[in-house]
């Protein structure tokens, strides 16, 4: 049974969380970007790519933790929540909206009024979410997912709300 998290505690990531905020952001790529993004970019998000970039990342990254364990992290640069992910036993009870909400803090500390994040545009689950926690799709756009041979452009939508 899933239930509410409201001991939900936020911190900055260190380095040794790097490994189990990979595993939860592959398995929640995955789940939200299978079959909605160009072949060529799900080709190079392997598991060992999610590991890599979530050590890269450390600085950028708090994650939320339930008791001892990482359940969700997020990554904002600048005005961009740019991750927002929660491990798949933790959807549904709270965790996304404390970490959403640490993101537009975090935009807002940045010295930003308005904040942005891309969801693709195939996945509907999170379009919801994002609507219900009062964000705006401001319409279809290409996100130049990053890659070692340039940019990928992924078929996205653009929400914003104020920071």
């Amino acid at each position: 049974m899933i239930t509410r998290e409201d001991d939900v505690r936020i911190r900055p990531a260190t380095a040794a969380d790097a490994p189990t905020v990979g595993l939860i952001w592959r398995d929640g790529w995955r789940d939200g970007h299978l079959g909605h993004v160009p072949e060529e970019l799900v080709a190079i998000r392997t598991p060992e790519s999610f590991d890599l970039r979530a050590a890269q990342r450390v600085a950028d990254t708090t994650v939320a933790e339930v008791g001892n364990e990482v359940a969700g992290f997020v990554m904002v640069v600048a005005d961009e929540v740019e991750q927002v992910y929660v491990a798949a036993d933790r959807r549904g009870t709270g965790v996304a909206g404390t970490l959403l909400a640490e993101g537009l803090r975090q935009v807002g500390a940045n010295g930003h009024d308005r904040a942005w994040l891309a969801v693709v545009s195939g996945n509907t689950r999170a379009r919801r979410f994002y609507e219900r926690e009062g964000w705006t799709d401001e319409g279809a756009f290409d996100y130049p997912a990053r890659s070692s041979g340039g940019p990928i452009p992924v078929p996205c939508h653009r929400y914003t709300r104020a920071a």
